[in-house]
């Protein structure tokens, strides 16, 4: 795997390079205008995916993105998280078929996407676990809450520190 230095991340070398997002802004974007995304973690010989609804923030200081995912205190998931936390976070969006065409192998579609790859943690204090969930509800909802002790005890709270990643888009040409 080629990888280069990118805005002190490290990313994969891309194929399709007009393809590839680097605009910081236009990365979050992506992020922020979704709200599912698939968590991959290592389940023996194959890997295992889950899709998500998630909350995130992004750390300037470390140019780091970091998610904040929910669920049940046991299941596959944590299992797995506590046997390999090496995890990876995909997002796709505006997903729009490009099927006008002639010839069936330029078929495709108008996309944007984002791949990251971090560490999986399971958070376990109060504070860290009221924070995240916000983090996830004003993503998801717009909204902030007041999580009380009761509230965070019984879900599991995961949290995902993305250390490098990429983007891409396929758009669709402007007719102006």
């Amino acid at each position: 795997m080629f990888e280069k230095e990118y805005g002190g991340r490290f990313m994969s070398e891309m194929r399709r390079r007009d393809r590839q997002v680097t605009d910081l802004a236009e990365i979050k974007e992506i992020i922020e205008k979704n709200m599912i995304l698939h968590l991959g973690l290592f389940d023996k010989e194959f890997p295992y995916v889950v899709p998500l609804h998630y909350g995130y923030e992004y750390d300037e200081g470390k140019n780091q993105f970091i998610f904040y995912m929910h669920g049940a205190k046991q299941g596959h998931k944590i299992d797995l998280i506590h046997q390999n936390p090496n995890a990876c976070i995909q997002i796709e969006g505006e997903v729009i078929p490009d099927y006008d065409h002639e010839i069936p192998c330029k078929y495709g579609a108008f996309f944007t996407s984002f791949i990251g790859r971090g560490k999986a943690e399971l958070l376990e204090k109060h504070d860290e676990k009221a924070h995240a969930l916000n983090q996830l509800m004003q993503h998801q909802t717009g909204k902030r809450f007041e999580f009380t002790e009761k509230m965070t005890k019984p879900v599991a709270v995961i949290k995902v520190v993305v250390t490098d990643y990429s983007a891409k888009a396929k758009k669709m040409k402007s007719t102006k």
